[in-house]
């Protein structure tokens, strides 16, 4: 039960961030989505570091940890190259040429985030009670929950104004965000069977958080005008996620 708990959570997160479109109809501004951008870029960074490198590098090696870390991101740097999508205030899609709607290519690129946030949940669960407490892996839940507020938003609230009703953008909203537990399990079950490799896939989940964060976090953050209310979110998402660990762990 307590291991279900940790893989729920974050998907909770999404689903009411696509919940939003029922009690935002209207949107949102552009300095509020610079802020959630950068606060969502500030807890995967954090995360990355405090609830996944850090226990890789004391359970194994620096090398172990930065092997994993790198292997992360050519990880996603594949699938960026390879899956088509395309990012909420982008005009032109990423990836191979594929003939899907923008509602699809949305919801694949949200798919691409929780991919690495569903194998960093994943492993701490596995890592519970041996590499860090649950405390801890709580944590990095909870923190992980929070920045899926704002993905569920992206995917839902583009969506409702491209014509869809309020129901079909939460129901797609809700449905981008079933990899992320269904790739905590197979995490899971994999450190179950292969203990060994689990500092290796804790520190593989922070170099494929750490891409996301800096490939689109940030230059969504930062782009035209108000830039610094985005490097202010990420303060704050980076400080709270500090502090979750410091309080669990």
């Amino acid at each position: 039960m307590s291991i279900l708990i940790l893989l729920i959570i974050p998907f909770i997160g999404t689903v009411l961030g696509a919940a939003s479109v029922f009690f935002f109809p209207s949107g949102i501004g552009e300095k509020t989505g610079k802020a959630i951008t950068g606060f969502a870029g500030g807890v995967m960074i954090a995360a990355s570091v405090w609830s996944l490198l850090l226990p890789a590098i004391d359970s194994s090696s620096y090398f172990t940890a930065s092997a994993g870390f790198l292997s992360g991101i050519a990880f996603l740097l594949i699938l960026d190259q390879v899956v088509p999508h395309i990012h909420a205030t982008a005009e032109k899609a990423e990836g191979r040429a594929s003939g899907l709607s923008r509602s699809a290519l949305l919801m694949l690129a949200v798919t691409l985030h929780n991919i690495p946030e569903g194998m960093a949940v994943g492993a701490a669960a596995a890592a519970a009670g041996s590499s860090f407490s649950f405390a801890s892996a709580l944590a990095l839940s909870v923190g992980i929950a929070l920045q899926n507020l704002p993905e569920g938003l992206v995917v839902s609230m583009p969506l409702y104004k491209e014509g869809r009703t309020r129901g079909k953008a939460f129901l797609q909203g809700f449905i981008s965000g079933v990899v992320e537990p269904a790739g905590a399990v197979l995490a899971l079950i994999f450190v179950s069977l292969f203990s060994s490799v689990l500092p290796f896939l804790l520190s593989f989940a922070a170099g494929a958080m750490f891409y996301v964060v800096v490939e689109e976090l940030i230059p969504e953050a930062s782009e035209g005008e108000h830039s610094n209310i985005g490097t202010v979110g990420a303060a704050f998402g980076f400080a709270i996620m500090m502090i979750l660990d410091g309080l669990f762990g």
